[in-house]
């Protein structure tokens, strides 16, 4: 599978540069496979589309403010951090801009008492750094940091971004990039879901650097993904069995959200059913054509960026080709891409 077969045609202008005055305004394409049909609607109506004794799985990590500028010690040259990972302590796997200017041993200050030491060379470009500081780091970071928002985003990030670049049931700090779909839900619209029957379960995945990188290899088959931690609890797993035992759909609120349970999936012999298993563990799942699909049943996300592996993960779940005649019919409709862009219900 080539992977020129996941290209589409994306006028610059409908790329979305801010997100919406109100999440849950956007505009929402529904697939429906069964029928073979497309709807538009607004992201409001999603509760139309949710049915009592359907389980909601929701990512509920938390973006960090992780970009720092700041100055080499030694030169005062400008010096950008992507904070990636944490490692150990107040060691992080961190990506630099500009790179060839750092190397082990040189020091970065990013404001009075807080600076990073460069130990090491990481993988993929990146650096190892140990940070030194005053107080508590994560409080040095919101009070410093901004947020990561993504490349395509032609603007800097502002104090708005750290509220509507993080879903309203985020909860556990980690991630460098927001489980995008999960954006459009307001405090409202989950509570009115659980009045109509539909039970809640939050998972937890980091997104890590993958997320910046593209697919480069010509033949999908042929690329790695980047490893990214999850965990799910032991409630939450009985949430999602109960609801896979009982008949009822597990509606995937993100690609994040699914490649977790996707993940965490195992046989149950007793029910002759897929369930989830309880516990964390690192994931490098890609899910592209051709894969089966264990434990998710419909999907909300957002529309995704050409060539890419979150385009193919959609495109495993229904039809590649039908996938991009939606996206054509997206272009032509003048919906908005990406992170603070419109939302697609596959069902």
């Amino acid at each position: 599978m080539k992977i020129d077969e996941f290209d589409y045609e994306l006028p610059k202008e409908l790329i979305a540069q801010q997100p919406s005055e109100k999440r849950d305004i956007c505009r929402l394409m529904v697939l429906d496979r069964s029928q073979g049909t497309v709807d538009h609607k607004h992201f409001y109506d999603i509760l139309d589309r949710l049915h009592p004794g359907d389980c909601l799985v929701l990512n509920n990590s938390k973006v960090l403010p992780a970009r720092l500028f700041g100055v080499k010690e030694t030169t005062g040259a400008k010096i950008e951090f992507l904070l990636i990972k944490r490692l150990e302590g107040d060691r992080w796997e961190t990506m630099v801009k500009p790179g060839k200017r750092v190397k082990p041993g040189d020091s970065v200050s990013f404001g009075e008492n807080f600076r990073a030491e460069i130990l090491d060379f990481g993988p993929d470009g990146t650096r190892i750094v140990e940070f030194h500081y005053e107080g508590i780091f994560m409080e040095r970071l919101e009070e410093l940091g901004k947020m990561p928002l993504p490349p395509y985003i032609e603007r800097e990030s502002t104090l708005d971004d750290k509220d509507m670049y993080q879903t309203v049931y985020c909860k556990e700090e980690g991630s460098v990039a927001a489980p995008t779909a999960g954006l459009h839900f307001t405090e409202d619209l989950l509570a009115a879901a659980r009045s109509k029957g539909v039970r809640l379960a939050y998972v937890t995945l980091h997104v890590g650097i993958g997320t910046f990188r593209p697919v480069k290899c010509e033949n999908v088959e042929d690329h790695h993904m980047h490893f990214e931690e999850y965990y799910i609890d032991e409630e939450t797993a009985g949430v999602i069995n109960d609801t896979i035992l009982s008949g009822g759909r597990i509606v995937s609120v993100g690609t994040t959200s699914t490649r977790t349970v996707e993940s965490a999936a195992y046989f149950d012999e007793a029910s002759g059913k897929y369930l989830v298993k309880a516990g964390g563990d690192n994931t490098g799942i890609f899910i592209y054509p051709g894969y089966s699909f264990k434990i998710v049943n419909a999907l909300i996300t957002n529309f995704h960026l050409p060539k890419s592996t979150l385009l193919m993960l959609i495109s495993a779940l229904y039809d590649r080709e039908k996938i991009l005649e939606a996206y054509e019919i997206a272009v032509k409709e003048k919906y908005r891409f990406f992170s603070y862009g419109d939302a697609m219900l596959i069902e």
